[in-house]
């Protein structure tokens, strides 16, 4: 606790003065630009992955990004879905999942948790991306079949998302867009999603027209 008391310490002496203005605004209400729905686990640092300023992210996390499917029992990532469509008209919902992933390790064995009861029910949720992976990838090696299964789980969990009543809403006024990604933790590299091409790209070739764009936005007449 010393280490992370003395980062409280320095935010408060010489981060906090210097984005003064930044939290001033923030005091007054927030407006993100995306729901960002990710791991818990510790090595995922949110904001140094996308370069983002305090307000930028409304950010939900836990064991494998899942999102389960809508019912009437209220949850916690159902509430915080729900909050984030419906009350803050946030439009664009990111999907990030990441290398070396216990839970989806765990996914591939469930019966093994025996220990962790909460745990082998929650990862119930990516049962169909682990099937998936099992019945395309048998051949592949265990790299590269784990890497199938991220990628599985993060479009089976934007499947999830779509029976979300607010989010079902908001795509049907395209007022929200969905967007799947996988964070490698040892390369840094992140891929993403192309509906189009029915591939994983890097983001740089996924978002080459929007990246575009904003370069040249400042230089607009």
């Amino acid at each position: 606790m010393p280490h992370f008391a003395k980062g409280v310490v320095k935010f408060q002496r010489e981060v906090f003065p210097e984005k003064r203005e930044l939290f001033e605004h923030l005091s007054t209400g927030q407006s993100p630009e995306a729901l960002f729905i990710t791991c818990s686990d510790s090595r995922i640092e949110t904001a140094m992955l996308t370069q983002t300023d305090p307000g930028e992210l409304f950010i939900l996390r836990n064991a494998g990004n899942i999102v389960p499917p809508h019912t009437n029992q209220t949850g916690g990532v159902t509430a915080s879905i729900e909050f984030a469509i419906g009350a803050l008209k946030i439009p664009h919902i990111v999907i990030c999942g990441h290398t070396e992933c216990g839970a989806m390790k765990g996914a591939m064995n469930r019966a093994a948790l025996t220990s962790l009861p909460h745990v082998r029910e929650w990862l119930g949720y990516s049962q169909g991306a682990v099937d998936i992976t099992e019945a395309l990838g048998a051949d592949l090696e265990p790299e590269a079949k784990m890497r199938m299964l991220l990628e599985q789980n993060v479009m089976l969990q934007l499947q999830h998302l779509k029976t979300h009543p607010t989010v079902a809403l908001a795509l049907a006024q395209k007022a929200v867009t969905l967007h799947g990604w996988v964070y490698d933790i040892k390369t840094g590299e992140v891929c993403a999603y192309d509906e189009v091409t029915e591939t994983w790209v890097p983001v740089a070739e996924r978002y080459a027209s929007e990246l575009a764009a904003a370069v040249l936005e400042p230089h607009a007449c």
